[in-house]
């Protein structure tokens, strides 16, 4: 099967296997777990390479809960809270983030920030996924790419005046949990 693809441009991303994309009814329910994270950062313009290891989490938010100062979050959907470490320059510092993503249409997620700003929406349904988020001068380009119910991978490519960008990750789900258990 073939779903959604070909290479055709940089923004495009590496297709898993033999160019297949393995399709997502429901986003909200095939993230939800515990992932392993290996991203790596390249800034094309200096050539400096890092690297990001850690895990990620999706978890339930059944009755909302609270934002970063205080705010109710609304709509249920998922917390995702990312932890880890990050070696720059080979030094390595502790690094964390936290996005929110809400149920869309059709099994999609509407992404955002632990603030609640709107980050990017999310339609795996193809397997395959581009999303653009402009950030004042600089755009966000996302490809997110589903191999197998345990593998999936997201590509940005960030540029802008003083910024040129690429971080790939790739994401493994921790045995016995989430979706792959309940197919």
């Amino acid at each position: 099967m073939r779903v959604n693809g070909s290479r055709s441009n940089g923004w495009d991303g590496e297709r898993y296997g033999m160019g297949e994309f393995w399709p997502v009814p429901d986003v909200l329910a095939y993230l939800t777990g515990r992932w392993r994270v290996a991203r790596s950062v390249r800034d094309l313009a200096s050539g400096e390479q890092g690297e990001f290891t850690g895990t990620t989490v999706f978890t339930a938010e059944e009755n909302g809960g609270l934002l970063e100062g205080g705010g109710l979050l609304q709509g249920g959907g998922l917390l995702h809270h990312e932890s880890g470490t990050f070696v720059w320059q080979g030094v390595a510092r502790p690094a964390e983030r936290t996005l929110r993503f809400l149920p869309g249409p059709g099994g999609t997620a509407d992404v955002r920030f632990a603030d609640g700003r709107p980050f990017h929406d999310l339609d795996l349904t193809s397997g395959r996924h581009v999303a653009d988020h402009p950030c004042a001068a600089d755009l966000y380009r996302g490809e997110f790419t589903v191999r197998d119910p345990d593998h999936w991978r997201t590509v940005w490519h960030v540029r802008g005046p003083a910024k040129d960008l690429v971080l790939r990750t790739d994401y493994a789900r921790e045995a016995e949990t989430g979706y792959a258990r309940e197919v």
